[in-house]
């Protein structure tokens, strides 16, 4: 018996850090599949499909998606965003809104006003503005659209204005106060919102 227990020890902790390091290998999933980093208990990034089927996003948010109640002067269509709540509002008919958790601007670079989306990206570029890179010039200069890109999945620009209504590979961020100004959701939650919207559609931002 004596001889047993080293060999059963032995056994189990080579099979505990072989469920490791394969869960550390693992950096991708599809559809609503998460993979958890045992060591840290988040979710690990998630890549872009290559077998042409649907893109899956990154993570997790812990702000679900869903249809609540909503009452306002908003034509439907419209994309309300609550910075106060950290809440994004996809007006519908019937006095009902999708609502989207958000990130939102940090102290110093909130705003609020009303904007048009003049365009549309899928796995957009990334470019810093100057004003950005004055603040971080240890960032690129260029980063090309992807998982690691800070844009995300989707990308809505507002009006000729810095901002976006973008993708994160953060999703640990939704709900916070991080950004420069943009709007944060989960790559999944900016991908159902991208396809819901065109070129257009009014934004409005509250304060």
């Amino acid at each position: 018996m004596r001889r047993i227990l080293p060999i059963l020890a032995t056994a189990a902790a080579l099979a505990l850090s072989g469920a490791a390091a394969t869960a550390q290998t693992v950096n991708f999933g599809y559809g609503d599949q998460v993979i958890i980093d045992p060591a840290t208990n988040q979710p690990m990034r998630v890549m872009p499909r290559t077998d042409g089927g649907p893109r899956p996003g990154t993570g997790v948010s812990a702000i679900p998606r869903e249809t609540v109640a909503f009452t306002g002067r908003y034509a439907p269509g419209t994309i309300v965003i609550n910075t106060q709540e950290r809440r994004l509002y996809l007006v519908q008919a019937g006095g009902t809104a999708i609502r989207y958790g958000v990130g939102v601007g940090r102290p110093g670079f909130s705003w609020g006003g009303t904007q048009t989306i003049t365009r549309k990206a899928e796995w957009p570029d990334w470019r810093p503005p100057a004003q950005m890179l004055r603040r971080r010039p240890d960032l690129p200069r260029f980063m090309a659209g992807g998982p690691d890109n800070p844009l995300g999945a989707r990308a809505m620009y507002l009006g000729s204005s810095l901002y976006r209504i973008h993708g994160s590979n953060e999703p640990h961020t939704i709900g916070t106060a991080v950004s420069s100004g943009c709007f944060r959701l989960t790559n999944d939650d900016v991908t159902d919102l991208y396809n819901r919207v065109r070129v257009g559609t009014r934004v409005v931002v509250l304060r």
